[in-house]
């Protein structure tokens, strides 16, 4: 008891006054309710969104409760919890006895009714591979019912029924401010088939609320848990909110960040967690510098936290471009290797602009070149891999190539030949060759994306207005590449050759046509 009454005084914000129990067990027949027969779960991990506790030999664990908290159990592997119909997983039960605040725009949880005697959560076994692949979104982000359709028809159908794939998880800005269509995104998401676990973006926020903690309202009542972990195989997922609203520095706008009790619940989890274990997170705003984006003593906490694992990953989204984004000592991460965040391109790509393709749906190209698409985590152990796909494509196309159609044959040209390599940074190898000659190193560079400033640059010049959004102006991309062409080419066809590989190994390969006339 002393144990408990040092967490009731640890943890201000939940407000502690009492203690809950309950039960892990194994929910054989699938009821939701512990029988008789169904024997309790060992050493499993349950919360209360900041304590972490695990279960006994009995499965029997007991949490501090306050006034605002979400209980929930933390997914072993080799069991699987119970999804409702919509696919999202019901691991967890909210305990909000005053409910949300009544003037919040978009309705929150209603007063919760008094707690049960036990609180248990059934878990069915399932045995896991270690070797297994998620699919990954990043901002679908809808405005309206019409975007909604877009990214249904551009993305969803693409993967609805989708085989070999454990679960899904979106990487926030679930919509865009309108929290009325969470449930159409959730009905829209049904149809991909699998598990789906959501995180909340900056655009998935209560903006009446005058306390960060508060912000998730609408998300948790349509969600669940803003800060939640669970385990799959060999890889232990944490999934956090980092978004700060309002700013503490101003009262307006959102910081990047964690509050204290995140990063409490962050610290209390992973007492349980194995070293040898892959420790994934997924959070919406990168934990990048620039331009101030993120508060520095929350970063340098959550790495310190994590310094003595030795297999880290990270996913974030939010910018609409695609990076991959490495920390080390200069940024205070200390761990054996470089922490890796990949920062994912969108559902949404650039907000669904730009012209129609062939499926009626806004090409919606990213700022930095990304063509609008989705990801697939791939686990082998505790080793990680990802593959970028391009909506609409085929999963060989990895990258743009960008060059005239047509050079002079005879003389110079200041013409200069692109590659932007989707999941490419600037220690990948990418080359070219032409008309299988001899492969040349292409140079990493950081400008605009021509092939993105052909497009964007048709909204420019064009007599009339052309139907849907102009595409937001270019930024630098940081994974593009710049070659020359070489003199003496012969008049005639040729056929140009990229070839890329990226940090795992995967090499792909791209083909463009030119050719070479004589001059006049």
């Amino acid at each position: 008891m002393r144990g408990i009454l040092l967490l009731m005084m640890l943890a201000p914000c939940l407000t502690f006054a009492q203690t809950q129990k309950g039960t892990v067990y194994e929910d054989l027949n699938g009821n939701g309710k512990k029988d008789r027969k169904e024997k309790g779960v060992a050493g499993v991990s349950v919360s209360n969104g900041v304590e972490v506790v695990q279960t006994g030999t009995d499965g029997r664990y007991e949490l501090p409760v306050g006034t605002d908290n979400i209980f929930f159990v933390i997914k072993p592997a080799d069991y699987r919890v119970p999804v409702d119909s919509f696919n999202l997983p019901r691991y967890y039960m909210i305990h909000k006895p005053q409910g949300s605040p009544a003037a919040f725009k978009y309705a929150g949880v209603a007063p919760t009714e008094a707690l049960p005697a036990s609180l248990d959560f059934g878990l069915k076994p399932a045995p896991e591979s270690r070797d297994f692949t998620a699919l990954i979104f990043g901002d679908p982000q809808p405005y309206t019912l019409q975007d909604i359709e877009w990214f249904t028809r551009g993305v969803v159908q693409e993967v609805a029924g989708i085989k070999e794939v454990a679960f899904g998880l979106s990487l926030g800005d679930l919509v865009g401010d309108n929290l009325s269509l969470h449930q159409p995104y959730i009905r829209a998401m049904r149809q991909v088939g699998l598990p789906w676990y959501n995180l909340m973006g900056n655009h998935d926020m209560n903006y009446e609320a005058k306390e960060d903690h508060l912000s998730d309202e609408t998300f948790e009542a349509n969600f669940g848990p803003a800060n939640y972990a669970f385990n799959y195989g060999n890889v232990h997922f944490i999934v956090l909110d980092d978004i700060l609203y309002p700013d503490p520095r101003d009262g307006k706008s959102y910081w990047g960040g964690f509050r204290k009790d995140q990063l409490d619940f962050v610290e209390n989890d992973l007492k349980f967690v194995p070293k040898d274990r892959l420790i994934v997170l997924a959070y919406h705003i990168p934990l990048l510098e620039e331009g101030d984006s993120f508060r520095d003593e929350d970063r340098q906490r959550l790495f310190d936290l994590l310094k003595d694992y030795p297999n880290v990953f990270s996913l974030s989204a939010h910018t609409h471009l695609q990076r991959q984004n490495f920390f080390g000592p200069e940024e205070g991460w200390h761990g054996v290797k470089p922490w890796h965040e990949y920062n994912a391109g969108t559902t949404s790509g650039d907000w669904y602009s730009g012209e129609m393709d062939a499926r009626g749906v806004p090409y919606s190209t990213m700022r930095d070149g990304t063509e609008r698409g989705y990801a697939f985590l791939r686990i082998r152990g505790n080793a990680y891999s990802v593959d970028y796909k391009v909506a609409g494509e085929s999963a060989a196309y990895q990258m743009e190539i960008f060059a005239p159609k047509v050079i002079p044959h005879g003389r110079s040209t200041s013409a200069s030949i692109y590659a932007n390599f989707f999941m490419g940074h600037k220690d990948n190898k990418v080359e070219y060759r032409i008309d299988n000659g001899e492969w040349k190193a292409m140079q990493h560079v950081e400008e605009p994306d021509p092939s993105y400033l052909h497009r964007l640059h048709r909204w420019d010049y064009t007599d009339a207005l052309m139907p849907g959004r102009r595409p937001s102006n270019a930024v630098n991309s940081t994974h593009l590449w710049k070659a020359g062409f070489p003199a003496g080419l012969e008049e005639g066809k040729h056929t140009l050759e990229v070839r890329a590989e990226d940090m795992y190994g995967k090499v792909s390969v791209q083909k463009k046509d030119f050719k070479v006339e004589k001059a006049n």
